[in-house]
């Protein structure tokens, strides 16, 4: 028995959205929608029926543009950060969730500069990592079958993919039965390695993915 947490990042997309909650419908799997502030504007009522689903809606920053760690503007952690959560506003859940830019998938002190770290901690907020990332933007094709592979090797994945119009959420039900066909579970809650802030509080030290 193994476990998988399933968050889609970039989002919401026209094309590929409904779709992907189609499936997760169909196959009842909730998940959590980190979505882009920008694209949140242009399309909340996509946002709105995840959340009216039961998926959980994350803060993934406004422009995903660079890490927050590569960021030196005073002002980024509140035009990146609080701006998206101001849009995001009521579908918020109990918790606030926020998902640096990993530029790539990629975990290190490039994901938060110091003072987004302590604009997370002041917010309240619960910073959400990842364990999984199979790159389904590059290979939209085989991007299930590596996944599979990688959630067999752990207890619990926090698995990243990407509702975007790649072709890659073509193959979501195939993964989805997949994991189950050989015998996992999926969760909508996330591993606690994976939450170095939770509400505000560090869970562990935050110094790893914090800029000096």
């Amino acid at each position: 028995m193994f476990d998988v947490t399933l968050t889609f990042d970039n989002g919401p997309e026209p094309e590929v959205t409904p779709r992907v909650l189609e499936t997760l419908r169909r196959t009842g799997v909730s998940a959590t929608f980190f979505v882009i502030g920008q694209k949140l504007v242009a399309h909340r009522a996509l946002a709105e029926r995840a959340a009216a689903e039961g998926h959980w809606i994350g803060n993934h920053t406004f422009t995903h543009s660079i890490p927050l760690g590569e960021r030196v503007e005073a002002d980024a952690p509140e035009m990146e950060i609080g701006r998206t959560q101001a849009i995001i506003g009521d579908l918020a859940g109990a918790e606030r969730l926020f998902r640096p830019n990993g530029g790539g998938g990629k975990l290190g002190p490039h994901l938060l500069s110091p003072a987004a770290a302590d604009y997370l901690k002041h917010g309240g907020f619960t910073c959400v990592l990842w364990n999984c990332v199979p790159e389904d933007w590059l290979d939209p094709e085989g991007w299930a079958d590596r996944a599979l592979q990688d959630c067999r090797s752990r207890d619990w994945t926090l698995l990243v993919v990407h509702d975007l119009p790649t072709g890659a959420m073509a193959h979501l039900d195939r993964f989805i039965h997949g994991v189950r066909d050989a015998g996992g579970r999926f969760r909508q809650d996330f591993p606690p390695d994976c939450l170095p802030l939770r509400g505000g509080r560090e869970t562990e030290s935050l110094g790893s993915f914090v800029a000096s």
